[in-house]
């Protein structure tokens, strides 16, 4: 029943390239954006899309194969969990993401 707890699915396109990296600890990281797109009819009967963008993130074999198979446009499924981090940037000023830390995907377009 856990797995149920902290579970995100987004179907969206991807707005950047993958890019591997290397942690200073070693680790493989790959980060992404991606935009999902919601429609509807505003007061005036006109459609109206907005687009959200999202923060993935995914570590080690996976973000090895994000980053080998994944392009800028694909339409992906990702899924995962929800995890929120604070840092001071370099102002001094605290700031808060939202990431989603990818545990599967399936490629939909090419």
């Amino acid at each position: 029943m856990n797995a149920f707890r902290n579970r995100v699915q987004l179907i969206g396109y991807l707005g950047m390239d993958p890019e591997l990296k290397i942690t200073e600890s070693g680790k493989k990281l790959t980060r992404l954006r991606i935009a999902t797109n919601e429609s509807y009819k505003n007061p005036k009967g006109e459609y109206v899309t907005q687009t959200q963008w999202h923060n993935v993130v995914a570590w080690e074999k996976t973000a090895e194969s994000l980053a080998d198979k994944l392009q800028k446009g694909n339409e992906v499924i990702i899924e995962g969990r929800l995890v929120h981090n604070e840092y001071v940037d370099k102002e001094g000023i605290k700031r808060y993401t939202s990431d989603i830390v990818v545990s599967e995907y399936l490629l939909l377009s090419k």
